[in-house]
């Protein structure tokens, strides 16, 4: 299995990898951290405590752990349908 490094993330799968919610508009997702178990277009579910939470994508901010890097990535950037997520460019700001 190849690495990923931070900045492919937003272009890569994100089922099973472990997620921590930091920031989100609903109060009770902040702090919801497991690992990612299924992805739709706007929302993630992640197994949290056995059970599995759907956690909407835009208004959150996610902590992703990749390899013991911790990549923090805005959900409006990851946001879409995986397979069309790949294709998609990114605008890099350095």
């Amino acid at each position: 299995m190849t690495q990923v490094e931070p900045r492919d993330l937003p272009r890569h799968e994100l089922i099973g990898l472990s997620v921590r919610v930091t920031q989100h508009s609903n109060p009770f997702n902040v702090s919801i951290s497991g690992r990612v178990v299924d992805e739709t277009r706007n929302t993630l579910i992640i197994r949290h405590d056995s059970k599995d939470k759907r956690v909407e994508k835009q208004t959150g901010t996610f902590l992703f752990d990749l390899n013991g890097r911790s990549v923090e990535v805005e959900g409006r950037v990851i946001q879409g349908r995986p397979e069309d997520r790949v294709k998609r460019k990114i605008k890099r700001n350095w």
